[in-house]
């Protein structure tokens, strides 16, 4: 891994994890110690951000809980699939823990439905089903930017 000169020429977006706090900060440290490989978004949450979906090549800042960076991250992989269509190597891979697709599927259920989700997306009654549509992404830790 290598550092980011001081001169990069342009920022890198932030990659933010779940919102601030402990569920943040137990992905952050799975994308720091390698269990964590990839991730899942609601296309709906880029859609309404303005955002566009990453790309492979992408890199992003990894920040923690008080929005301080501590990775980077590369893209390495994006598919936009159904939610019904998420297969297990995605879902073991986000390292939570997960040993099956439905144990998975709950957990984000619960984060997706989640009052800091619905607030977010400007829905309180925002729910997903198995056609909701998600970006399914794969990323490896470039650089780790904490002190060492």
């Amino acid at each position: 891994m290598t550092k980011i000169p001081p001169d990069a020429p342009e920022p890198l977006p932030k990659a933010e994890f779940a919102f601030p706090g402990p569920l943040r900060d137990q992905l952050v440290a799975a994308v720091l110690d390698g269990s964590k490989t990839s991730t899942t978004g609601l296309v709906v949450d880029y859609e309404l951000a303005g955002d566009p979906l990453p790309a492979v090549g992408d890199r992003s800042v990894v920040v923690d809980s008080d929005d301080r960076p501590v990775g980077v991250i590369e893209v390495t992989g994006v598919r936009v699939v159904p939610l019904a269509d998420v297969d297990l190597a995605h879902a073991v891979d986000e390292g939570e823990g997960c040993t099956t697709v439905a144990q998975w599927r709950a957990g984000h259920e619960r984060f997706w439905h989640g009052d800091e989700m619905r607030a977010a997306l400007g829905d309180p009654g925002f729910t997903v089903n198995d056609a909701t549509a998600l970006v399914l992404w794969r990323f490896r830790l470039v650089t780790d930017l904490r002190e060492k």
